[in-house]
């Protein structure tokens, strides 16, 4: 979503709000001649102990807290935390009520917080080129975008109701649905760093500011994959375009195998971090024709066997 208006993502993040181990991280290259396969990984510990930090929690010391909790837990929110830390905006979005209240909210600050960092304009030009926060180690720049087309173009291929209160929200509302692969690589990116944020601290969660963040991750996938066929099928010189740019296909096959790597490891939290729904919307993103979208656009090929992290 557009940066100017921050009154906007904050009433998304409301109403959305509402509503052990790691593998080797490493950039794959979509399309080249020698492309290994791949697997997205990142550091994480979810059985450190933050019982201290839980003790110590207040008002006064959240920023600390939040630094050494991801520290601990998920290096990768420690340091965009650590990359954030003087935004103004963190206290629209952090419960300091309590530990437990802070742990919840942590899929909206952090949400919000990639949008931050991405959409800075040092970083980012409006429909020209974006940057993603992907981790601590990766971060994607300049990323060709060539404008697009309104994102809400996709509907027609949205034939269940799994998404619906966010196909209202991002595609149905007039604003939100006007803004074209910008808005579409900016709120998957976000929505699905949200994801992580709250998984490795899902047991001090107990009510439900977090209880879609599977769903969002889910479903800003389909955005983008059927974004991708709306391209190729209604657009085929902008489709030529963006296919052309390598960065930008990176970073969508990035994005696919990080997606599925974190809702496996989301996934026993199914009811706490997420519907039923997220899982049948993820099987609809593995249907043949969205496969067969994103293999033709990155020039890799996913697996399909419980490691959907990775390519072949």
């Amino acid at each position: 979503m557009k940066r100017t208006p921050r009154l906007t993502l904050l009433t998304a993040a409301v109403a959305l709000s509402l509503v052990p181990g790691h593998s080797a991280v490493a950039s794959p290259t979509p399309g080249g001649p020698a492309a290994e396969p791949f697997c997205y990984g990142e550091p994480s510990t979810p059985s450190a102990d933050v019982s201290d930090l839980k003790a110590r929690f207040s008002a006064s010391n959240w920023m600390p807290t939040l630094q050494e909790m991801y520290k601990r837990r998920w290096p990768s929110g420690e340091k965009l935390a650590i990359a954030q830390a003087n935004d103004q905006y963190w206290k629209q979005f952090v419960n300091t009520r309590s530990f437990e209240g802070f742990a919840e909210s942590m899929m909206v600050a952090i949400h919000e917080e990639t949008h931050m960092w991405d959409l800075d304009p040092s970083r980012t030009r409006w429909d020209v080129h974006i940057a993603a926060w992907i981790n601590a180690s990766q971060q994607a720049s300049a990323v060709p975008l060539h404008g697009g087309f309104p994102r809400k173009e996709i509907l027609p291929l949205i034939t269940d109701k799994l998404s619906d209160s966010m196909d209202g929200i991002y595609l149905r509302d007039s604003q939100q649905g006007s803004y074209k692969l910008q808005g579409v690589l900016a709120e998957q990116n976000a929505g699905l760093t949200g994801l992580p944020a709250v998984t490795v601290v899902q047991e001090y969660i107990k009510g439900v500011g977090a209880s879609n963040a599977r769903d969002i991750a889910a479903t800003n996938l389909r955005y983008l994959l059927l974004y991708l066929r709306v391209a190729k099928d209604k657009h085929p010189d902008y489709w030529a375009k963006i296919k052309n740019e390598p960065k930008l296909r990176e970073l969508v096959l990035t994005q696919f195998l990080r997606t599925a790597y974190w809702l496996d490891k989301s996934a026993p939290f199914t009811g706490k971090l997420g519907s039923p729904d997220a899982d049948k919307i993820t099987q609809s993103n593995y249907s043949p024709a969205n496969l067969a979208i994103l293999e033709e656009f990155t020039g890799a090929t996913v697996r399909r066997d419980t490691d959907k992290h990775c390519t072949t």
